[in-house]
């Protein structure tokens, strides 16, 4: 069944919390994944699942790191996660299979942002390999346990930069087109929401529901290879001691997780799915030449495209088409 792209007025908003998001709930006995989930964003996700009672997996390059941080989260472990490595999301995915526990959520959070290198050692473009392609890679080898949940959530982050425009197919990695920055790190974002699109469809029919998180602004470590040009751009100052100051607009780490948990334990969200979602609620689809700082542009929520891309990731990654059958027409 297709949700539709609308606002289900939730009560929440901008300002909400992903703690008060999850008040009340208890999960109890729930297995989530969150990629990143050490730092910003990923941190206060997952406080708050880990919170609510559910064993949490977080995946991180810096597994020690990770553990320092997440050492007072008496339910969380740490599994080394490169999503720029397919060997290393293989080894995080044979490392949760192996357990043979169920996965009940599973937060594609983690991300790069305009870093130095603009492809991988594959030729791909970084944003694309990283942000989209190893989140799909990872989904796909964690299939079985998302079955054997039974009622399982996808929430893929994608964000606000999608409005830069629709992906360009015959050129993913920029071989023929001029890089630029911020159309690679949107086509990323977008390629995530299309990701959410066709995974709905593809698991339905399993309990599996997928959904595309625009978590808001957040000033965090993904700016740090911003110049300074750039940030000024948005308002912000970089600071000597590496933080960030703005003029104003910008969510806290915990208002940035907010619609990531409402995405992955929400009641109202029950038979829903395939959706773009911000602010805790469901996004209104706005023009394609929108400025809007909101809302969602249609070729991130396109049926199509998403189809395609998911084809093409499969070929991308040499995985056999219909891994995970699509089940719906």
């Amino acid at each position: 069944m297709i949700t539709e792209q609308k606002p289900l007025q939730s009560g929440f908003g901008s300002d909400t919390t992903a703690q008060q998001v999850i008040a009340g709930q208890d999960l109890s006995g729930k297995v989530a994944i969150v990629t990143g989930g050490h730092g910003g964003i990923g941190l206060e996700t997952t406080r708050a699942l880990a919170g609510a009672g559910a064993t949490v997996i977080v995946g991180a390059r810096d597994v020690m790191k990770a553990q320092e941080t997440l050492a007072p989260l008496s339910t969380v472990e740490v599994i080394r996660l490169d999503l720029a490595d397919p060997s290393s999301i293989d080894e995080f995915a044979d490392a949760f299979l192996s357990s043979g526990r169920p996965l009940d959520y599973l937060i594609l959070n983690a991300g790069v942002s305009f870093p130095p290198t603009i492809r991988d050692e594959r030729g791909f473009d970084t944003h694309f390999a990283t942000n989209y392609l190893g989140h799909f890679q990872l989904t796909v080898r964690l299939w079985e346990a998302l079955k054997r949940s039974g009622n399982a959530r996808v929430v893929a982050l994608s964000s606000i930069g999608h409005m830069s425009g629709p992906i360009e197919f015959d050129d993913l990695h920029f071989t023929r087109r001029p890089y630029d920055k911020f159309i690679s790190y949107g086509e990323s974002k977008t390629a995530c929401s299309l990701l959410a699109v066709e995974l709905d469809k593809r698991g339905q029919d399993h309990g599996v529901r997928a959904f595309a998180v625009h978590p808001g602004a957040i000033l965090s470590g993904l700016a740090r290879h911003l110049s300074d040009e750039d940030l000024a751009g948005w308002g912000v100052k970089r600071n000597e001691d590496g933080t960030y100051s703005s003029s104003g607009g910008f969510k806290t780490a915990e208002q940035g997780a907010a619609t990531s948990i409402w995405c992955a334990v929400s009641p109202m969200l029950n038979g829903k799915g395939g959706v773009y979602c911000e602010d805790g609620d469901i996004a209104e689809v706005v023009p394609a030449d929108s400025q809007l700082q909101r809302g969602v542009r249609s070729w991130a929520i396109d049926p199509v495209s998403a189809e395609k891309l998911w084809t093409i990731s499969e070929d991308l990654l040499h995985l056999p088409h219909g891994t995970i059958p699509r089940s719906h027409p």
